[in-house]
């Protein structure tokens, strides 16, 4: 549609990166996404052409993402909104029973994940001095819970990064932690069990917060949004 955006979704194959590049798409928007799984992302292909793509790219790796931005700033342009949405959480246990290889996962995708995004995108944001950056938080990062330290701290960190970066941006940027709320994901239902089955689901939750995304803008600059209607 006229007046489109073009927008980065990073973790687009699953979950609610998924949910969002479907209605991103559905409301006329162009979508770039990316994601560790080559078969989703061929999916994600053949369902969505030109000028919407998606690559596979493990956003822990900043050779990859470099490799990435490039492509898609030479193909594409600049992005108006990047969605820093790419994370996992660790299996339900005490901090001191959590092996760590997974906690360098959990630490290396979500939060060296949102600074390699950040790094190789934008500078080209800031030449030209318009964007949103939006970096999925969650209530586990304003608030804390047994069981998924690993989570929570990266979480945490990701507010205070966001803090820092939005008062580095330039006047007609903004940087925003967003936390989502509670949706039914296989991330939730792997802390809840059955019962995140109470809550929406990502194609449900994508309806009320795709045009709340689409409206964010410098002066959101540094605030910690919620998602409107959504359990935090």
């Amino acid at each position: 549609m006229p007046g489109g955006k073009l927008v980065v979704i990073t973790g687009a194959t699953r979950g609610l990166g998924r949910a969002m590049a479907e209605e991103f798409i559905r409301l006329g928007h162009t979508v770039l996404g990316c994601g560790r799984s080559g078969k989703e992302i061929d999916r994600l292909r053949k369902a969505h052409g030109a000028p919407h793509d998606f690559y596979p790219v493990d956003v822990a790796s900043d050779t990859a993402v470099k490799s990435w931005a490039s492509l898609v700033l030479t193909s594409h342009g600049v992005p108006d909104l990047i969605l820093n949405n790419a994370g996992v959480i660790n299996a339900n246990a005490r901090l001191w029973e959590i092996e760590a290889r997974e906690f360098d996962e959990v630490m290396n995708t979500n939060l060296r994940g949102v600074a390699n995004v950040v790094r190789h995108f934008a500078p080209a944001m800031v030449e030209r001095k318009s964007g949103v950056i939006i970096n999925m938080s969650s209530g586990w990062g304003r608030s804390a819970d047994a069981e998924v330290a690993p989570y929570c701290a990266t979480k945490w960190a990701v507010e205070g990064l966001t803090q820092s970066l939005s008062q580095e941006l330039p006047s007609g940027m903004a940087a925003v932690a967003l936390n989502p709320g509670m949706i039914n994901t296989d991330m939730l239902r792997s802390c809840f069990g059955g019962g995140a089955s109470s809550y929406p689901s990502p194609e449900e939750w994508a309806r009320v917060a795709v045009p709340f995304l689409l409206k964010i803008g410098p002066g959101d600059n540094g605030r910690p949004l919620n998602v409107p209607g959504h359990k935090a």
